[in-house]
């Protein structure tokens, strides 16, 4: 059974993602703003950005810049705390979480360890990459789960174009190959956004690359077919597109090692690229393991009720990508996706108002609403569920574009309100008409 809660109840929401970025922003703006709780986010990271956008910071066709948000003024403007620093620990008897202290660049000390109370918890700390064990995916590739790794993986091969162009030998075979390990959504939205940008890098002046001759982008997936938790229509109309561009699509192919020659597959070829990305799995964070005998199930996630509270403890709820839950009538659990994240933060809310008044609280709804597969500047293609009479419909061109786009649109709407979501967008469109079309730089 949960305790008595305090006079003034201390809500901590750990993870600042999409779910629980918009969650800690409304419980600021209903709790927080009238004082009728103490609203905290801890997050280890100083910025937030949408993680689905994180495949066009890597193609270079999205400023990172532009689309960060700063954690402490989200704070300010929403009646929240934020905390930096990392979770490491739980001590469920005394309701107090452990937080890793935070460094700067040169290893110099910014917090100090810290310890937290709590009267209600929620865990949000999302997803990281899952290698399942393959050798040298560590050293030899760059997984996107941050905007850092992305940029990074976006100078790695803006550089890699030059230093081509400029060298007296000819260009190596593998030398601007480029091999997404994983043909989710991620690695099939990259391979199109890399197919546009690495023509547009060249266009710049970079005259001795040959781009249908020296630029390969090659998308690998263990799985029978590619976007393989998506139905089937939608899988074989990407999968047309991408050859359409000349990505090399294989199916059906498992990787046994990745080396500093390239990708390794488990029938002995070898796929020769000097830039991999690793796309082909998530799970939970391994701290989800330690802390205090609340229960893993699934990919390293917290088991959770109905309700969005854990198994283990009424006061602690878990919600997106490191929750697992399994809805009535279901075999599979609920997908790691942004929808997910998005819904589970608006019943949250509900949640945690019930459970402060001390009032039953209700079970969670999924409602899929389909799934959106962007393939940058060439097409959009999809499903919506439950269009007409129940079933799916699909969707492709501009009105698939529209509806991609209003996803964001709505993750902005969670954090911003109307106006300034609007103004934000707009104030996008005009620099976007004055910038070149991908960084070059």
């Amino acid at each position: 059974m949960s305790g008595p809660l305090s006079a003034c109840p201390k809500i901590v929401v750990v993870g600042g993602g999409a779910g629980g970025l918009e969650l800690v922003t409304r419980l600021g703006d209903t709790l927080g703003k009238k004082c009728l709780a103490e609203i905290t986010l801890v997050e280890r990271n100083r910025t937030h950005m949408w993680k689905p956008l994180l495949h066009e910071v890597a193609s270079g066709e999205l400023d990172i810049n532009r689309h960060e948000l700063d954690y402490i003024a989200q704070s300010h403007w929403h009646h929240f705390r934020y905390r930096a620093g990392e979770l490491v620990g739980l001590d469920r008897a005394n309701k107090q979480i452990h937080i890793s202290p935070t460094f700067d660049e040169d290893g110099r000390e910014i917090t100090p360890h810290r310890t937290f109370d709590y009267d209600i918890l929620v865990i949000a700390v999302g997803s990281t990459t899952n290698d399942f064990g393959t050798p040298g995916v560590r050293e030899n590739s760059i997984a996107l789960e941050t905007p850092a790794q992305a940029a990074k993986f976006n100078r790695r091969l803006i550089y890699a174009c030059y230093r081509a162009n400029t060298q007296a030998e000819p260009i190596r075979p593998g030398q601007l190959h480029v091999c997404i390990i994983g043909a989710g959504a991620t690695g099939t939205e990259l391979a199109a956004s890399l197919h546009h940008a690495t023509r547009a890098v060249v266009a710049y002046g970079l005259d001795k690359i040959d781009p249908d001759k020296d630029l390969k982008i090659t998308l690998l997936e263990a799985a029978p077919r590619i976007l393989p938790a998506l139905p089937l229509r939608l899988s074989n109309s990407v999968k047309a597109e991408l050859e359409r561009l000349g990505v090399e699509v294989h199916p059906g192919s498992r990787v046994s090692e990745v080396s500093d020659k390239g990708v390794h597959l488990t029938d002995g070829s070898l796929i020769e690229a000097e830039q991999v990305i690793w796309a082909a799995g998530v799970k939970g964070p391994d701290v989800l393991k330690t802390l205090d005998g609340l229960e893993i199930k699934g990919s390293t996630q917290l088991a959770i009720l109905p309700t969005l509270q854990t198994t283990q403890d009424p006061d602690i709820f878990a919600i997106g990508d490191c929750a697992y839950l399994v809805p009535e009538g279901s075999d599979t659990p609920l997908p790691p996706r942004a929808q997910t994240a998005h819904q589970q933060a608006s019943h949250a809310l509900k949640q945690i108002k019930l459970h402060l008044k001390g009032e039953p609280l209700e079970p969670f709804v999924y409602r899929d609403f389909g799934s959106l597969v962007s393939l940058g500047q060439y097409t959009t293609v999809g499903n919506l569920m439950g269009a007409i009479q129940g079933k799916s419909m699909f969707i492709e061109g501009h009105f698939a574009v529209l509806m991609y786009r209003s996803l964001y649109a709505l993750h902005q709407l969670a954090l911003h309100g109307p106006l300034k979501a609007f103004l934000d967008i707009l104030a996008r469109l005009i620099t976007r008409s004055t910038e070149p079309p991908v960084k070059l730089h």
